[in-house]
């Protein structure tokens, strides 16, 4: 168990974000050595009712969803289904002969666009952006979001296949820039299983794992526990958030024809904690092996080059880590701007969900909350200080 006084400082820090109107509420828990030490809510799920947050809350994900994507295609590569030097092409024929944006100009790519491009983001997808890559990306999410509820929805292959019809915003390889990479790594493992890519994750690690709360949409039973979105009303207080974002159905009541990779899942922490903890013992949960421990350190491990790292070193709030498989790491604890250790590893999504692994310290940390384009934010860096200065 944590300290009596670490326990009242996490306590007071959150309450205080909440009285802030930071957030509307959210829960927390700490894992030392595959065992929980600390779990804590506060606040509420949805303000206009009172219902307060639960254990049992579900939350949207976003883009904590990718590790999971990442996870996926490792258990691909270690049944040899896959080379992580494939083309993409190879599973969706689009990305054969891409165009890439050069001063302007479209000129043919100098080689095509990889599964291991994929997977570090170095692929040349953006989600958005001012060149013609990031244009065509933009329109196609609103393509996506206008085709949500109507009798063609657009699919995880066709969203893939049309990201491969429009260019790349650099050479595959030769930079780094985060995008939607990890959406089409989902039509790959749709293609390679022959599945959709929600049935792959419920059959290989969902169900194994007992994550049972976990997927691309909620059944009716569920919806209740779905916790609401609030963001910044402009005068310091809170304000309700109901609109979709990337392609995702905000209120997660119907399984989507687009299964995203890069951001579709909800969950709870206490099935997100079964994932971070398999990953902590080398690939195996209560008896069920899911990935080697070769694979999890293959698949935890920072793999940018020189050239991708300056990229990424323009993340001023990542300072002091690398990246890889949909992953941050840190590198230099130094310079990281918060307190932690060299090899931790995790992600965050767009309404704050967050998880951090720190195998040096058999750590983990996870913050659910929602709160629109809260990524990681003051009150998480807050809360990780207080646990991390709090270890022996």
């Amino acid at each position: 168990m944590l300290e009596p006084n670490t326990v009242a400082q996490l306590k007071e820090t959150l309450r205080a974000s909440i009285n802030n109107h930071e957030i509307a509420g959210a829960n927390l828990m700490v894992i030392k050595n595959s065992q929980e030490v600390f779990y804590h809510d506060d606040g509420l799920a949805d303000i206009e009712t009172g219902r307060p947050i639960a254990r049992d809350s579900i939350f949207r994900l976003y883009s904590m969803t990718k590790p999971v994507t990442a996870t996926s295609i490792m258990m691909l590569l270690e049944q040899g289904e896959i080379d992580l030097f494939d083309p993409v092409s190879k599973f969706i024929p689009s990305f054969r002969n891409q165009m890439v944006v050069k001063e302007g100009e479209l000129v043919q790519a100098s080689r095509e666009v990889t599964i291991h491009d994929l997977l570090n983001m170095t692929s040349g997808l953006l989600y958005d952006g001012p060149d013609l890559a990031g244009q065509h990306s933009y329109a196609l999410f609103q393509e996506l979001d206008s085709r949500l509820f109507s009798v063609n929805p657009m699919t995880t292959m066709e969203f893939a296949s049309r990201l491969g019809q429009g260019p790349l915003s650099f050479d595959p390889g030769t930079s780094w820039q985060y995008g939607t990479s990890a959406d089409v790594l989902g039509a790959i493992v749709e293609a390679v299983s022959g599945m959709s890519y929600g049935e792959f994750l419920k059959k290989k690690l969902f169900d194994p794992l007992d994550m049972h709360d976990t997927g691309f949409g909620l059944p009716e039973e569920k919806s209740a526990r779905l916790a609401k979105t609030y963001q910044d009303d402009g005068t310091g207080g809170l304000k309700l958030y109901s609109g979709n974002h990337l392609g995702i159905n905000h209120q997660m009541d119907r399984t989507p024809a687009f299964e995203s990779g890069g951001a579709g899942l909800a969950s709870t922490i206490d099935d997100a904690a079964k994932f971070t903890t398999m990953l902590m013992n080398q690939g195996s949960l209560n008896g069920v092996q899911l990935l080697k421990p070769r694979t999890v350190e293959f698949l935890t491990s920072a793999s940018l080059t020189t050239n991708q790292q300056k990229e990424f070193a323009n993340w001023h709030s990542l300072c002091g880590h690398s990246y890889g498989n949909q992953m941050r790491f840190m590198t230099d604890p130094a310079k990281a701007g918060f307190i932690g250790s060299t090899g931790e590893y995790g992600w965050d999504g767009w309404l704050g969900a967050y998880f951090t692994n720190s195998p040096q310290e058999e750590l983990t940390i996870l913050f659910m909350v929602q709160k629109k384009d809260a990524g990681t934010m003051s009150i998480t860096r807050k809360l990780r200080n207080i646990i991390f200065s709090s270890l022996e």
